[in-house]
Protein backbone atom coordinates (compact mmCIF):
# COMPACT_ATOMS: atom_id res chain seq x y z
CA UNK A 1 0.00 0.00 0.00
CA UNK A 2 1.12 3.81 -1.07
CA UNK A 3 0.36 6.65 1.59
CA UNK A 4 -1.51 8.94 0.28
CA UNK A 5 -1.52 12.65 0.90
CA UNK A 6 -3.55 14.62 2.72
CA UNK A 7 -6.68 15.96 0.35
CA UNK A 8 -6.24 13.51 -2.22
CA UNK A 9 -9.36 11.09 -2.86
CA UNK A 10 -9.01 7.71 -1.91
CA UNK A 11 -10.41 5.88 -5.04
CA UNK A 12 -8.12 7.60 -7.04
CA UNK A 13 -5.16 5.60 -5.03
CA UNK A 14 -6.49 2.60 -5.56
CA UNK A 15 -7.09 3.60 -9.61
CA UNK A 16 -3.05 4.28 -9.59
CA UNK A 17 -2.19 1.10 -7.77
CA UNK A 18 -4.38 -1.19 -10.20
CA UNK A 19 -2.56 0.38 -13.58
CA UNK A 20 1.34 -0.20 -11.65
CA UNK A 21 0.04 -3.92 -11.25
CA UNK A 22 -1.23 -3.90 -14.99
CA UNK A 23 1.60 -2.48 -16.49
CA UNK A 24 4.29 -4.82 -14.31
CA UNK A 25 2.19 -7.99 -15.59
CA UNK A 26 2.78 -6.94 -19.15
CA UNK A 27 6.33 -6.07 -18.26
CA UNK A 28 6.82 -9.76 -17.20
CA UNK A 29 4.51 -11.35 -20.29
CA UNK A 30 7.10 -9.24 -22.70
CA UNK A 31 9.71 -10.45 -20.98
CA UNK A 32 8.27 -14.35 -20.72
CA UNK A 33 8.06 -14.57 -24.52
CA UNK A 34 11.11 -13.02 -25.67
CA UNK A 35 13.08 -16.21 -25.39
CA UNK A 36 10.31 -18.04 -27.53
CA UNK A 37 10.52 -15.89 -29.87
CA UNK A 38 14.47 -15.88 -29.96
CA UNK A 39 14.01 -19.32 -30.65
CA UNK A 40 11.93 -19.09 -33.15
CA UNK A 41 14.30 -16.51 -35.31
CA UNK A 42 16.80 -18.96 -34.94
CA UNK A 43 14.80 -21.74 -36.07
CA UNK A 44 14.05 -19.55 -39.44
CA UNK A 45 17.99 -19.60 -39.89
CA UNK A 46 18.43 -23.14 -38.98
CA UNK A 47 15.84 -24.29 -41.98
CA UNK A 48 17.15 -23.18 -45.01
CA UNK A 49 20.99 -24.68 -43.67
CA UNK A 50 19.53 -27.77 -43.33
CA UNK A 51 17.43 -27.44 -46.23
CA UNK A 52 20.51 -26.40 -48.73
CA UNK A 53 22.68 -29.51 -46.78
CA UNK A 54 20.02 -31.81 -47.63
CA UNK A 55 19.84 -30.38 -50.96
CA UNK A 56 24.03 -30.82 -51.65
CA UNK A 57 23.84 -34.60 -50.36
CA UNK A 58 21.19 -35.85 -52.22
CA UNK A 59 23.08 -36.40 -55.68
CA UNK A 60 25.49 -38.52 -53.55
CA UNK A 61 23.08 -40.94 -52.18
CA UNK A 62 23.38 -43.42 -54.33
CA UNK A 63 27.36 -43.16 -53.29
CA UNK A 64 26.63 -43.22 -50.24
CA UNK A 65 24.33 -46.13 -49.90
CA UNK A 66 26.80 -48.20 -52.02
CA UNK A 67 29.41 -47.12 -49.38
CA UNK A 68 26.88 -49.05 -46.43
CA UNK A 69 26.64 -51.77 -48.80
CA UNK A 70 30.01 -52.62 -48.99
CA UNK A 71 30.65 -51.76 -45.21
CA UNK A 72 28.12 -54.19 -44.52
CA UNK A 73 29.71 -57.05 -46.97
CA UNK A 74 33.21 -56.11 -45.87
CA UNK A 75 31.75 -56.89 -42.05
CA UNK A 76 30.20 -60.38 -43.58
CA UNK A 77 33.32 -61.53 -45.46
CA UNK A 78 35.07 -61.05 -41.70
CA UNK A 79 32.93 -62.88 -39.67
CA UNK A 80 31.42 -65.35 -41.95
CA UNK A 81 34.41 -67.26 -43.49
CA UNK A 82 32.64 -70.06 -44.85
CA UNK A 83 30.55 -67.80 -46.63
CA UNK A 84 32.73 -64.98 -47.45
CA UNK A 85 32.74 -65.71 -51.18
CA UNK A 86 28.48 -64.19 -51.78
CA UNK A 87 29.85 -60.89 -49.90
CA UNK A 88 33.14 -60.64 -51.85
CA UNK A 89 31.30 -61.10 -55.24
CA UNK A 90 28.37 -58.83 -53.92
CA UNK A 91 30.99 -56.00 -53.45
CA UNK A 92 32.33 -55.65 -56.86
CA UNK A 93 29.50 -56.63 -58.63
CA UNK A 94 27.86 -53.85 -57.03
CA UNK A 95 31.14 -51.59 -57.77
CA UNK A 96 30.63 -52.71 -61.37
CA UNK A 97 26.70 -51.23 -61.03
CA UNK A 98 27.14 -48.46 -59.72
CA UNK A 99 30.44 -47.34 -62.21
CA UNK A 100 27.69 -48.08 -65.06
CA UNK A 101 25.04 -45.79 -63.99
CA UNK A 102 27.61 -43.07 -62.12
CA UNK A 103 30.73 -42.81 -64.64
CA UNK A 104 33.07 -41.10 -62.04
CA UNK A 105 35.61 -39.89 -63.44
CA UNK A 106 38.97 -41.74 -64.01
CA UNK A 107 41.12 -40.34 -60.86
CA UNK A 108 37.83 -40.95 -57.72
CA UNK A 109 37.42 -44.70 -59.93
CA UNK A 110 40.96 -45.30 -59.66
CA UNK A 111 40.83 -44.58 -55.59
CA UNK A 112 37.76 -46.38 -55.25
CA UNK A 113 38.89 -49.64 -57.09
CA UNK A 114 42.33 -49.63 -55.14
CA UNK A 115 40.57 -49.00 -51.80
CA UNK A 116 37.83 -52.09 -52.77
CA UNK A 117 40.94 -54.12 -54.12
CA UNK A 118 42.84 -53.87 -50.62
CA UNK A 119 39.51 -54.21 -48.59
CA UNK A 120 38.74 -57.28 -50.06
CA UNK A 121 42.40 -58.97 -50.38
CA UNK A 122 43.57 -57.57 -47.01
CA UNK A 123 40.49 -59.47 -45.56
CA UNK A 124 41.27 -63.16 -47.32
CA UNK A 125 45.12 -62.29 -46.93
CA UNK A 126 44.41 -62.53 -42.99
CA UNK A 127 41.59 -65.00 -43.07
CA UNK A 128 44.59 -66.97 -45.45
CA UNK A 129 47.68 -66.14 -42.54
CA UNK A 130 45.09 -67.54 -40.13
CA UNK A 131 44.71 -70.85 -42.01
CA UNK A 132 40.74 -70.49 -42.51
CA UNK A 133 41.00 -70.12 -46.31
CA UNK A 134 43.01 -71.43 -48.85
CA UNK A 135 46.03 -69.41 -50.57
CA UNK A 136 44.32 -70.43 -53.94
CA UNK A 137 41.51 -67.90 -53.15
CA UNK A 138 43.57 -65.10 -52.80
CA UNK A 139 44.41 -65.13 -56.62
CA UNK A 140 40.87 -64.13 -57.05
CA UNK A 141 40.97 -60.48 -55.60
CA UNK A 142 43.68 -59.15 -58.71
CA UNK A 143 41.80 -61.25 -61.14
CA UNK A 144 38.66 -59.48 -60.42
CA UNK A 145 39.94 -56.01 -59.98
CA UNK A 146 41.78 -56.67 -63.67
CA UNK A 147 38.48 -57.09 -65.06
CA UNK A 148 37.10 -54.24 -63.47
CA UNK A 149 40.14 -51.79 -64.92
CA UNK A 150 39.43 -54.09 -68.40
CA UNK A 151 35.45 -52.65 -67.83
CA UNK A 152 36.27 -49.78 -67.12
CA UNK A 153 39.05 -48.95 -69.99
CA UNK A 154 36.27 -50.12 -72.60
CA UNK A 155 33.90 -48.09 -71.04
CA UNK A 156 35.83 -45.20 -71.14
CA UNK A 157 36.89 -45.77 -74.67
CA UNK A 158 33.78 -46.13 -75.93
CA UNK A 159 32.35 -42.95 -73.77
CA UNK A 160 35.51 -41.13 -75.57
CA UNK A 161 34.27 -42.14 -79.25
CA UNK A 162 31.06 -41.38 -78.59
CA UNK A 163 31.69 -37.96 -77.48
CA UNK A 164 33.90 -37.53 -80.47
CA UNK A 165 31.20 -38.39 -82.87
CA UNK A 166 28.64 -35.81 -80.85
CA UNK A 167 31.76 -33.11 -81.46
CA UNK A 168 31.88 -34.15 -85.04
CA UNK A 169 28.35 -34.22 -85.53
CA UNK A 170 27.99 -30.92 -83.38
CA UNK A 171 30.54 -29.37 -85.67
CA UNK A 172 28.70 -30.64 -88.80
CA UNK A 173 25.51 -29.03 -87.94
CA UNK A 174 27.11 -25.62 -87.12
CA UNK A 175 29.07 -25.86 -90.71
CA UNK A 176 25.41 -26.69 -91.98
CA UNK A 177 23.83 -24.32 -90.53
CA UNK A 178 26.35 -21.73 -91.94
CA UNK A 179 25.94 -22.98 -95.31
CA UNK A 180 22.60 -22.85 -95.46
CA UNK A 181 23.00 -18.73 -94.05
CA UNK A 182 25.66 -18.30 -96.89
CA UNK A 183 23.16 -19.36 -99.29
CA UNK A 184 20.16 -17.54 -97.70
CA UNK A 185 22.59 -14.51 -98.11
CA UNK A 186 23.42 -15.21 -102.10
CA UNK A 187 19.77 -15.69 -102.46
CA UNK A 188 18.92 -12.37 -100.90
CA UNK A 189 21.25 -10.57 -102.24
CA UNK A 190 20.73 -11.86 -105.86
CA UNK A 191 16.82 -11.06 -105.28
CA UNK A 192 17.95 -7.70 -104.42
CA UNK A 193 20.38 -6.96 -107.09
CA UNK A 194 17.88 -7.95 -109.89
CA UNK A 195 14.89 -5.82 -107.93
CA UNK A 196 17.36 -3.11 -108.33
CA UNK A 197 18.54 -3.88 -111.88
CA UNK A 198 15.04 -4.28 -113.07
CA UNK A 199 13.57 -0.30 -113.18
CA UNK A 200 17.14 1.23 -114.38
CA UNK A 201 17.65 -0.98 -116.74
CA UNK A 202 14.12 -0.14 -118.50
CA UNK A 203 14.20 3.10 -117.83
CA UNK A 204 17.47 3.37 -120.15
CA UNK A 205 16.29 0.48 -122.55
CA UNK A 206 13.29 3.03 -123.06
CA UNK A 207 15.71 5.86 -123.50
CA UNK A 208 17.59 4.26 -125.87
CA UNK A 209 15.02 3.09 -128.24
CA UNK A 210 13.27 6.36 -128.39
CA UNK A 211 17.13 8.05 -129.74
CA UNK A 212 17.61 5.40 -132.09
CA UNK A 213 13.67 5.93 -133.85
CA UNK A 214 14.20 10.00 -133.48
CA UNK A 215 17.58 10.30 -134.22
CA UNK A 216 18.28 11.14 -138.09
CA UNK A 217 22.04 10.47 -138.01
CA UNK A 218 23.01 7.11 -138.70
CA UNK A 219 25.97 6.74 -136.34
CA UNK A 220 23.63 8.11 -133.31
CA UNK A 221 20.74 5.14 -134.56
CA UNK A 222 24.14 2.61 -134.38
CA UNK A 223 25.00 3.83 -131.07
CA UNK A 224 21.36 3.36 -129.95
CA UNK A 225 20.88 -0.25 -131.02
CA UNK A 226 24.33 -1.22 -129.59
CA UNK A 227 23.15 -0.02 -126.46
CA UNK A 228 19.42 -1.08 -126.91
CA UNK A 229 21.11 -4.72 -127.74
CA UNK A 230 22.75 -4.63 -124.34
CA UNK A 231 20.38 -3.32 -122.07
CA UNK A 232 17.74 -5.79 -123.39
CA UNK A 233 20.71 -8.67 -122.28
CA UNK A 234 21.34 -7.20 -119.12
CA UNK A 235 17.60 -6.93 -118.58
CA UNK A 236 17.82 -11.09 -119.49
CA UNK A 237 20.15 -11.48 -117.24
CA UNK A 238 18.68 -10.19 -114.23
CA UNK A 239 15.85 -12.37 -114.91
CA UNK A 240 17.26 -15.25 -114.87
CA UNK A 241 19.20 -14.32 -111.53
CA UNK A 242 16.09 -13.50 -109.91
CA UNK A 243 14.31 -16.78 -111.18
CA UNK A 244 17.67 -18.86 -110.06
CA UNK A 245 17.41 -17.31 -106.61
CA UNK A 246 13.82 -17.66 -105.95
CA UNK A 247 13.98 -21.46 -107.39
CA UNK A 248 14.47 -22.90 -103.83
CA UNK A 249 11.71 -20.51 -102.19
CA UNK A 250 7.83 -22.27 -101.76
CA UNK A 251 5.89 -19.75 -103.73
CA UNK A 252 8.40 -20.84 -106.78
CA UNK A 253 5.32 -23.02 -108.79
CA UNK A 254 1.70 -22.05 -108.81
CA UNK A 255 0.63 -25.98 -109.66
CA UNK A 256 -1.90 -26.77 -112.35
CA UNK A 257 -2.50 -29.20 -114.79
CA UNK A 258 -0.37 -28.21 -117.70
CA UNK A 259 -1.24 -29.66 -121.25
CA UNK A 260 2.76 -31.24 -122.33
CA UNK A 261 1.65 -31.39 -125.95
CA UNK A 262 0.58 -28.10 -125.73
CA UNK A 263 3.72 -26.39 -124.17
CA UNK A 264 5.63 -28.26 -126.91
CA UNK A 265 3.10 -26.72 -130.06
CA UNK A 266 3.47 -23.00 -128.53
CA UNK A 267 7.24 -23.27 -128.21
CA UNK A 268 7.80 -24.29 -131.90
CA UNK A 269 5.18 -21.66 -132.77
CA UNK A 270 7.45 -18.86 -130.73
CA UNK A 271 10.56 -20.33 -132.22
CA UNK A 272 9.46 -20.63 -135.64
CA UNK A 273 10.81 -17.90 -137.62
CA UNK A 274 14.65 -18.31 -135.89
CA UNK A 275 16.28 -19.76 -139.22
CA UNK A 276 16.83 -23.04 -138.47
CA UNK A 277 15.08 -26.23 -139.93
CA UNK A 278 12.49 -26.95 -137.31
CA UNK A 279 10.69 -30.09 -136.94
CA UNK A 280 8.10 -31.92 -134.87
CA UNK A 281 8.48 -34.80 -133.56
CA UNK A 282 6.43 -37.58 -131.27
CA UNK A 283 4.08 -35.71 -129.86
CA UNK A 284 2.11 -37.38 -126.88
CA UNK A 285 -0.87 -36.33 -125.42
CA UNK A 286 0.58 -36.02 -121.49
CA UNK A 287 -0.35 -33.94 -118.60
CA UNK A 288 2.07 -32.52 -115.99
CA UNK A 289 0.98 -31.03 -112.37
CA UNK A 290 3.42 -27.90 -112.79
CA UNK A 291 3.85 -24.61 -113.26
CA UNK A 292 3.41 -23.35 -116.92
CA UNK A 293 4.95 -20.27 -116.90
CA UNK A 294 7.89 -21.85 -114.93
CA UNK A 295 8.02 -24.94 -117.85
CA UNK A 296 7.79 -22.56 -121.00
CA UNK A 297 11.19 -20.89 -119.10
CA UNK A 298 12.65 -23.99 -118.93
CA UNK A 299 11.75 -25.03 -122.75
CA UNK A 300 12.29 -22.16 -124.02
CA UNK A 301 15.97 -22.04 -122.69
CA UNK A 302 16.71 -25.70 -124.30
CA UNK A 303 15.85 -23.84 -127.50
CA UNK A 304 17.42 -21.14 -126.93
CA UNK A 305 20.83 -23.75 -126.28
CA UNK A 306 20.23 -25.39 -129.49
CA UNK A 307 19.93 -22.15 -131.56
CA UNK A 308 23.05 -21.24 -129.90
CA UNK A 309 25.36 -24.25 -130.57
CA UNK A 310 23.88 -24.27 -134.60
CA UNK A 311 23.68 -22.39 -137.41
CA UNK A 312 21.23 -21.22 -140.21
CA UNK A 313 19.99 -24.57 -141.96
CA UNK A 314 20.54 -26.94 -139.20
CA UNK A 315 18.13 -28.86 -137.43
CA UNK A 316 15.86 -28.83 -135.01
CA UNK A 317 13.16 -30.97 -133.42
CA UNK A 318 11.13 -30.87 -130.17
CA UNK A 319 8.84 -33.78 -129.26
CA UNK A 320 6.71 -34.70 -125.95
CA UNK A 321 6.94 -38.71 -125.06
CA UNK A 322 6.23 -40.82 -122.31
CA UNK A 323 8.29 -42.93 -120.34
CA UNK A 324 6.87 -44.95 -117.83
CA UNK A 325 5.30 -42.88 -115.15
CA UNK A 326 7.17 -39.36 -116.53
CA UNK A 327 6.77 -37.25 -119.34
CA UNK A 328 9.57 -36.53 -121.61
CA UNK A 329 10.26 -33.09 -122.93
CA UNK A 330 12.83 -33.31 -125.96
CA UNK A 331 15.00 -30.74 -127.77
CA UNK A 332 17.45 -32.53 -130.22
CA UNK A 333 19.77 -30.26 -132.25
CA UNK A 334 22.39 -31.43 -135.69
CA UNK A 335 24.83 -28.90 -134.49
CA UNK A 336 28.52 -28.90 -133.15
CA UNK A 337 27.48 -30.89 -130.14
CA UNK A 338 29.86 -31.35 -126.89
CA UNK A 339 32.62 -33.65 -125.92
CA UNK A 340 31.65 -35.93 -122.73
CA UNK A 341 34.19 -33.78 -120.58
CA UNK A 342 31.44 -31.10 -121.27
CA UNK A 343 28.77 -32.86 -119.65
CA UNK A 344 29.16 -32.79 -116.63
CA UNK A 345 29.77 -29.03 -116.05
CA UNK A 346 27.56 -27.26 -118.45
CA UNK A 347 24.61 -27.27 -115.67
CA UNK A 348 26.86 -25.00 -113.20
CA UNK A 349 25.65 -21.62 -113.28
CA UNK A 350 27.95 -19.40 -115.83
CA UNK A 351 29.48 -22.60 -117.28
CA UNK A 352 29.52 -22.52 -121.28
CA UNK A 353 30.50 -25.73 -123.39
CA UNK A 354 33.69 -25.25 -124.79
CA UNK A 355 34.71 -23.69 -127.78
CA UNK A 356 31.17 -22.93 -128.90
CA UNK A 357 29.76 -19.85 -127.87
CA UNK A 358 27.29 -17.77 -129.03
CA UNK A 359 27.06 -14.46 -127.58
CA UNK A 360 24.15 -12.88 -129.68
CA UNK A 361 21.53 -15.94 -128.72
CA UNK A 362 22.03 -15.29 -124.87
CA UNK A 363 25.39 -17.38 -123.60
CA UNK A 364 25.36 -16.13 -120.29
CA UNK A 365 25.37 -19.76 -118.76
CA UNK A 366 22.29 -19.69 -116.66
CA UNK A 367 20.17 -21.28 -119.12
CA UNK A 368 20.83 -24.82 -118.09
CA UNK A 369 20.83 -24.54 -114.62
CA UNK A 370 17.44 -22.74 -114.27
CA UNK A 371 16.12 -25.74 -117.03
CA UNK A 372 17.71 -28.23 -114.12
CA UNK A 373 16.28 -25.85 -111.30
CA UNK A 374 12.55 -25.93 -112.91
CA UNK A 375 12.77 -29.85 -113.31
CA UNK A 376 14.10 -30.64 -109.88
CA UNK A 377 11.43 -28.13 -108.49
CA UNK A 378 8.73 -30.67 -110.36
CA UNK A 379 10.66 -33.27 -108.82
CA UNK A 380 12.27 -34.51 -111.99
CA UNK A 381 15.46 -34.51 -113.50
CA UNK A 382 17.32 -33.08 -116.66
CA UNK A 383 19.53 -35.35 -118.57
CA UNK A 384 21.89 -34.79 -122.11
CA UNK A 385 23.39 -36.60 -124.91
CA UNK A 386 25.84 -35.40 -126.88
CA UNK A 387 29.02 -36.09 -128.93
CA UNK A 388 31.42 -33.35 -130.51
CA UNK A 389 30.39 -33.01 -134.28
CA UNK A 390 27.01 -35.14 -133.72
CA UNK A 391 24.53 -32.59 -132.13
CA UNK A 392 22.95 -32.51 -128.74
CA UNK A 393 19.49 -34.08 -127.32
CA UNK A 394 18.40 -32.26 -123.75
CA UNK A 395 15.57 -33.82 -122.56
CA UNK A 396 13.29 -32.92 -119.35
CA UNK A 397 11.74 -35.62 -117.24
CA UNK A 398 8.95 -34.60 -115.12
CA UNK A 399 6.60 -36.84 -113.76
CA UNK A 400 2.88 -37.42 -115.27
CA UNK A 401 -0.79 -37.36 -114.01
CA UNK A 402 -1.68 -40.72 -113.18
CA UNK A 403 -5.19 -39.96 -114.88
CA UNK A 404 -3.29 -38.79 -117.88
CA UNK A 405 -1.09 -42.04 -118.04
CA UNK A 406 -4.48 -44.48 -117.46
CA UNK A 407 -6.29 -42.26 -120.14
Amino acid sequence: MYPTEPGQNSSASVEDQVKIVRSQGRSREVQGTAPALGTDVRGVHVLPTLRISLHRIRPMTPDIAWAVFVGLNLVAMRLLSNWQTVPFLAIWISLTVIYGFRLWRLQPTILTWAAVTLATGGIIFVQVLKGQQDADYLAEVPLISLMFLVMVWHGRRRLAATQERLTAMEQVQRISQENVRLLEQQRQFLQDASHELGTPITVALGHAELIERATVDETVAADARVVTGELARLRRLTNRLLLLASAGTPDFLHVTAVSADALVLDALERWGNTPRRWRLGEVAEATVLGDSDRLVAALDALLENAVAHTEPGDLIEVSVGLEGRNVVLAVTDSGCGMPPTELDRIFRRFSRAQPYRNREAGGFGLGLPIVQAIAEAHHGSVRVRSASGEGSTFEMVIPAVPDALAS
